[in-house]
Order: C-alpha cells, then structure tokens, then sequence
C-alpha cells in the first residue's frame, strides 16, 4: 500500500521541500515496516516495550496520507496501526492508537473536504480502523487463550507421562520382586518347615538338622541379598544397556533348564534349533526379560505341575525367535487364562505377560489336564522394546 500510494502523494505536492518530505517519510515508512516483518522476533519485544515506535510509523504514514488524499490507496495502509496495536497492547492500546489514527483522518479530511468523496471515503476508511482495531484484539484474546490452552495440555501430558512411568516402574518392582525375594522366601519357608518337622522326631540325627539349619541360613542371606539388590535399584536406576553384557542366551537357558532338573530331579531336555547355532545379539534388557520368563516357567512347573518331564525348545528362525516350554504335568490351578490370571493371585503369568509385551513378543499359555505350554515369539527383523501395559490394580504376589 506504501508503494502504490507513495506516487499519490508526490503528484498532490510542489517541488522543493515538500517533495523531499513526502520521499523521507515513504522510504522511512517502508523502511521500518520491511524490517519489522523481516525480523519480527527481534523488533517485536522493542514495540512491546516503546509504544512511542508505533507512534512514529503511525506519524509517517499521516505525511503520506496528507499529501495523498483519503480518496487514494494510500488511506488503507492506516488500517495497519490498529491492527497491530490490538494484537500488541489490548484494549489500551488499541483504543489509542485507534483514536489517534481517527484523528489523522479528521485531519486530512479537512484539508482535502473539498474533493468530491472525500468525505466518504473517510468514513469508510475510519470504519475499517475501528474493525481493525477490534480485531485486532480478539486476535490477541485468542491467541492468549490457545496459549493457556497448549500450556495447560503439555503439563497434563506431563503429569500422564510421569504418572505412566511411575506405575510402569511399579510393575517393573514387582516382577522382580516376585522372581526375586519371593522365591527365595518361599523355599525359606519350606526350608524351615522341613527343619520343624525334623526337630520333633526323637531319633533326628544331628548331621542332617545341621544341614536343614544351614540350608535356611543360606536362603535368609540370599534374600537379605536380592533385596538390597532391590533396594539399589531404587536408589539408582540400573540401565541394563550399560551394564556389563549378559552370557549368551543358548548357554544361559542350557545352565538354567540343566540347574533346574538338578534342584527338582525332573528330567528336563533342552533343544536348540539350528542344533548348536547360537541365536542373534539382543539387547541386554531382551535376553534378561526372555531368561526371566524361562525361569518363571519352570519354577511354576515346580510348584503346580506335578510334571515327570520337561521340554524346553529355543528355535531361531530368520525373522523370529520362538521359545517354547512345555511339561506332562496336571497343568496350571484354575483359572489358568492370560485374562483370568491376575485376578485369581497367579502374578507370575502377569509378570511373564507384562515382559513379553516389553520385548514387542507375542506370548501364549496352554494348560490342560495333560500338561502347561508356555509359547513366545519374538520378531528379528525389527527387536523394539515396546511400553508396557497399563498393570491391573493388584498387589504383588507369588504365582
């Protein structure tokens, strides 16, 4: 608008100084316009704080308009001023520079009232100031609000994240709490009831409640031991990206399946197929979750199963990784679903769900009269380690 009326205003001017005017005012007007567009970060903090810069392009722009005329493109660069001066100050600050602007027009209304339309083309143009103006500030209102409106999103996304994490390090505690203390606990638990019944008997020897003794001593140390473990774990979170690197998984599953048919006297037979071939690298968090879920299976085998016989298969496929365990035994207690577990007291199968959905594997149970089949799969091409389900609202407990 500055550029097309700029030639307005020089044809309505005598050579000489108004002419030299009317250029300083048009190249300054411009000038400051251009470089408040080019750099508005910079130049708007200025005009937030010195009004009086408004004032100035506000009396530039009334040196053109006077020598131009109202009837001339030049009048609708003054809509400018209200506009922007609702955006930056409110209804103050709009209602002055309104005010002011409206008096410019009066101004040169009376120096060019004797052209015809004139006067109309005044009070077209002060209209649009006040429109402007008005504008200008719902603008700012509306801006504002959708400014309360963001913040106010981002600090309840905030407080979801965090309350997120909080229950997910909640299940996290759990489960290891459940594979950790609680087992050791529990055989504590038989330990000393063994240790009781051995006592009552007259003719005991005193080697064997020696040996019952020291057996219960072993378990009260090894689970002061995990739960310091845990203990530091929630004074420092451990990452296990950074950690020294887990054994491979082939001969830690083999040294668990071969521990667990020493400690029990089932017959366990472990498969690896390829036969000998080693799976791929994991993520040290994927082989821990993958080893805690094998050792869950078979301690519930233990515990429930009443199994004469255990197979445990680790099969490597190009895209996947599938393991398998699976027992001759009377199966799980009822209920025994994935959906029915958690309510019924049975955390281990929570527990082995919850970290199969970690891994990103799809996780099955089977439990019949003739015996439990746990199945996992985890895909190759892409290992993520996905969010964990939200944990049902259920204290922690041993399956």
């Amino acid at each position: 608008m500055l550029a097309i009326g700029t030639p307005f205003a020089l044809a309505n001017t005598t050579d000489g100084p108004p002419t030299h005017a009317v250029l300083t005012a048009a190249v300054l007007a411009s000038t400051l316009s251009y470089a408040t567009l080019r750099d508005w970060p910079r130049f708007a903090p200025r005009l937030l704080a010195h009004p009086t810069l408004m004032a100035l392009d506000l009396l530039f722009g009334a040196v053109l308009l006077l020598t131009a005329s109202p009837a001339s493109p030049l009048a609708y660069a003054t809509v400018c001023t209200p506009l922007l001066s609702g955006l930056l100050y409110g209804w103050r600050g709009a209602g002055v520079f309104t005010g002011l602007q409206l008096a410019v027009l009066l101004t040169v209304h009376r120096v060019w009232e004797h052209r015809p339309g004139a006067g109309a083309s005044t009070l077209l143009i002060a209209g649009f100031c006040v429109a402007a103006g008005i504008i200008g500030v719902t603008l700012r209102n509306l801006l504002f609000r959708f400014g309360t409106a963001t913040q106010a999103l981002s600090e309840a996304t905030s407080r979801l994240a965090v309350a997120e994490a909080v229950e997910s390090e909640r299940a996290r505690m759990a489960r290891e709490l459940h594979d950790s203390v609680a087992k050791t606990l529990h055989g504590l638990a038989l330990a000393a009831d063994a240790l009781a019944i051995s006592a009552d008997r007259p003719d005991q020897d005193p080697a064997t409640l020696k040996h019952q003794a020291t057996l219960v001593a072993s378990a009260a140390r090894r689970a002061a031991a995990e739960s310091r473990d845990l203990l530091t774990d929630l004074r420092r979170h451990t990452d296990l990206t950074t950690t020294t690197p887990p054994a491979p998984l082939k001969t830690a599953l083999t040294a668990k399946a071969r521990d667990f048919e020493t400690r029990t006297s089932i017959p366990t037979r472990t498969t690896i197929t390829p036969t000998g071939a080693e799976p791929p690298p994991l993520p040290p968090e994927t082989t821990h979750h993958l080893l805690a879920i094998a050792t869950e299976a078979l301690e519930n085998i233990h515990r429930h199963a009443q199994a004469t016989a255990v197979e445990v298969d680790l099969t490597t496929t190009p895209t996947a990784l599938h393991l398998k365990i699976k027992d001759n035994g009377v199966g799980l207690p009822s209920p025994h679903t994935l959906e029915e577990a958690p309510n019924s007291g049975h955390f281990g199968v929570l527990g082995m769900t919850e970290r199969a959905a970690q891994m990103g594997a799809a996780f099955h149970l089977r439990s019949d009269p003739s015996g439990t089949e746990i199945s996992l799969t985890l895909p190759l091409a892409a290992p993520r380690t996905a969010r964990a389900p939200r944990p049902l609202p259920q204290e922690s407990a041993h399956a």
